[in-house]
């Protein structure tokens, strides 16, 4: 008989019996396992390390780098923006030929000091004050000295007018932009004679020529901004105000203003010496003007501040640099054809009287 191969035995099992210790189910050793695997499967909300899925705090770090790699962006954009800005800006200015930062166009600045002139003139007449004729001597005497500074001042082309204010205890004289020169008759107690008058009046066309003016309003350019950034902090931190504060009044100046002045009047003496003695003046008058001003500063125990806390150098550093640049001064007075100016001083006058340069009032 044939009987059929079972590959497995189908022996019947044993009846098992409940109460039999070896199958009873330890719940408490399996209750502990599955809080170990729990505990070693746990995932940290940020370990450092990529696995495919972000935690919290790793959204958190992504998004803050994000934004630090975008405001460095900016930042570093700003400042090539920024440099761009002052390099297309720099000019060099006329004789001294040093560079400066200057953004207002020349027409600007006119029609700026335009309004200031008709302010000066409605003071002075508003105070009771007078302007001298035009047949004055001493009016006569500026503009003879304007008519031998105006052609060598590269700046024929202005519509000069020159306005001598009747005012002996005033020592002051200035230029503005445009051409308009406005002298108090009392800076002629120290000029004494035309050279040291053509100090004067060279220094102050020399601020027109580097366009100064121009200049000091870009200048304020850079403080206007890091003042700006303050306020913006300000509204922030109320703390900051302070030092808003302190920043727009004295330091700003001490770091900005001052030192832009005085660099400024130390450049028009320098150009306005060139321009005497190509003019044909005794470019040693500058000397002997300031040694006069610094003689009637102290008979009159005029204190004199610190430099670095003026707009204007000392008169013992402007004597100083003066005395420096005498040389050159006079190298360049020599190569003038300052014989055949003189031989032609009567043209000179007989211009002046026609009022062909210079508009008279």
């Amino acid at each position: 008989i044939n009987r059929q191969t079972r590959p497995f035995s189908q022996t019947p099992r044993a009846p098992q019996d409940p109460r039999d210790p070896r199958r009873q189910i330890d719940y408490d050793y399996l209750q502990r396992q599955y809080h170990e695997n729990r505990i070693r499967a746990a995932k940290p909300l940020w370990s450092g390390k990529s696995d495919g899925r972000i935690g919290v705090f790793e959204r958190f770090r992504r998004a803050a780098t994000s934004r630090g790699t975008v405001g460095t962006g900016v930042i570093a954009g700003s400042f090539l923006a920024a440099c761009l800005f002052y390099f297309y800006n720099l000019q060099t200015v006329p004789v001294s030929g040093r560079k400066r930062f200057n953004i207002f166009p020349e027409d600007y600045v006119k029609d700026i000091s335009a309004e200031q002139v008709r302010r000066i003139i409605h003071e002075v007449e508003s105070q009771g004050g007078r302007f001298l004729p035009s047949w004055d001597p001493r009016a006569r005497m500026v503009k003879r000295v304007m008519e031998r500074l105006i052609p060598v001042s590269g700046m024929e082309d202005l519509q000069w007018e020159i306005r001598v204010i009747d005012d002996p205890s005033t020592i002051n004289a200035f230029v503005l932009p445009g051409g308009k020169v406005f002298v108090h008759s009392g800076i002629l107690r120290v000029t004494k004679n035309e050279d040291g008058l053509a100090a004067v009046l060279g220094h102050e066309i020399a601020h027109i020529i580097a366009d100064h003016v121009g200049e000091r309003m870009s200048s304020l350019i850079g403080p206007n901004i890091l003042l700006g950034a303050l306020f913006s902090i300000w509204l922030a931190t109320p703390l900051a105000l302070p030092m808003v504060h302190y920043l727009g009044g004295g330091l700003i100046d001490f770091i900005f203003t001052l030192p832009m002045g005085r660099l400024q009047e130390s450049e028009a003496d320098y150009i306005g010496m060139m321009l005497m003695a190509e003019a044909c003046y005794d470019p040693s008058e500058a000397i002997g003007l300031w040694q006069r001003m610094d003689r009637m500063a102290k008979m009159y125990r005029q204190d004199e501040i610190p430099e670095i806390l003026g707009t204007h150098p000392s008169n013992e550093h402007r004597i100083q640099k003066c005395t420096e640049w005498l040389p050159k001064a006079l190298e360049k007075r020599s190569a003038s054809d300052c014989q055949g100016t003189a031989s032609f001083a009567g043209q000179f006058r007989r211009a002046l009287d026609l009022g062909n340069l210079i508009i008279e009032f």
